[in-house]
């Protein structure tokens, strides 16, 4: 019988999808009424919506699409000690970000996270 052993050098690598479709899904989620992304046009906000998850704009190559990937299936994997004075954590002390797992789709989430990573400072 043959040994299973992890592969040397395996990491999982996400799918890279479509920006614009990630865009159309930002929209279609209402994702604009907590995150604000600077030079985008979405539809008019509440005060009260605004400023619920972190600020959005020039995430491009801060971070891998696996890190947006994982914000979005797991919103709590990365929770920074000053989310809960920024208004961002529930009083649970967990993200107030809706879980999207049972709607959204592998394709759907690497749409987004590559919507995500391309965002850059609006000229």
């Amino acid at each position: 019988m043959a040994e299973h052993a992890m592969l040397a050098g395996w990491k999982f690598s996400w799918p890279k999808g479509s920006p614009d479709e990630g865009r159309k899904l930002f929209v279609e989620l209402e994702c604009y009424k907590c995150h604000e992304v600077s030079g985008q046009s979405f539809p008019k906000v509440s005060e009260k919506e605004q400023g619920v998850g972190p600020e959005l704009t020039q995430m491009a190559g801060l971070h891998p699409l696996e890190f947006y990937a994982e914000s979005i299936i797991n919103p709590n994997a990365f929770l920074d000690k000053e989310d809960q004075q920024r208004g961002y954590l529930g009083a649970d002390g967990k993200s107030k970000m809706p879980n999207y797992n049972d709607i959204l789709t592998v394709k759907q989430v690497s749409d987004l996270a590559s919507y995500l990573s391309s965002l850059k400072e609006p000229k």
